[in-house]
């Protein structure tokens, strides 16, 4: 049950840097910025290794949900350290931290929200599982498999193909609203309107 009074930490995975920004392994970071532009804040610096923004999401008054929105600095692979750090910082439950990363075995644009579950060789997840355990929220997001023989590490590494980014605003914006949704209305509420 989630507890009002702690706020609901998403944590959206990337790799910090310009060369990155657009690449399929940042979708978290892409759903991060649009939910931080809703809340009409700014991301600033946290000593937790991360670029934090703190908000409210949902309908005005007591239904409002806090919200830190976070994009940890340290390179996927150490994303557990960052959120670690700032779930003791703001004293988040566990049952109330949102990972937001990319999925290869989810068509390209579909959702699949679940509390718990594998890591699936997502270095972000190894790493956030390794330092809370499993039973986080997560927020997957198809980026689909790689063509023919393309390495995973540089297919995920690449950016989005110029057919997919046609259609990446609406699927990242669907990604922002799953989201709210979860921290608003719970897991089956949002899996039922998001699973596809």
């Amino acid at each position: 049950m989630s507890d009002t009074a702690s706020p609901w930490l998403v944590v959206g995975l990337g790799n910090p840097g310009p060369e990155y920004a657009a690449n399929r392994h940042n979708v978290g970071f892409m759903v991060a910025d649009l939910l931080a532009e809703r809340m009409s804040g700014r991301f600033k610096a946290h000593k937790a290794r991360a670029q934090v923004v703190e908000g409210r999401v949902g309908p005005p008054g007591p239904a409002s949900r806090r919200v830190v929105v976070a994009k940890p600095m340290s390179f996927m692979n150490l994303s557990g350290g960052p959120t670690t750090a700032l779930r003791d910082f703001y004293k988040v439950p566990v049952d109330q931290i949102i990972a937001v990363h990319d999925e290869l075995d989810i068509d390209y644009g579909a959702l699949r929200l679940k509390l718990g579950g594998g890591d699936n060789g997502h270095n972000g997840l190894k790493s956030i599982t390794k330092s809370l355990g499993p039973d986080y929220l997560r927020v997957r997001f198809g980026i689909g498999r790689p063509p023919g023989r393309m390495d995973v590490a540089a297919f995920v590494l690449k950016d989005f193909s110029s057919t997919e980014r046609k259609e990446l605003d609406y699927f990242v914006d669907r990604a922002a609203d799953a989201v709210e949704t979860l921290i608003v209305d719970g897991l089956e509420r949002a899996q039922s309107t998001y699973n596809s």
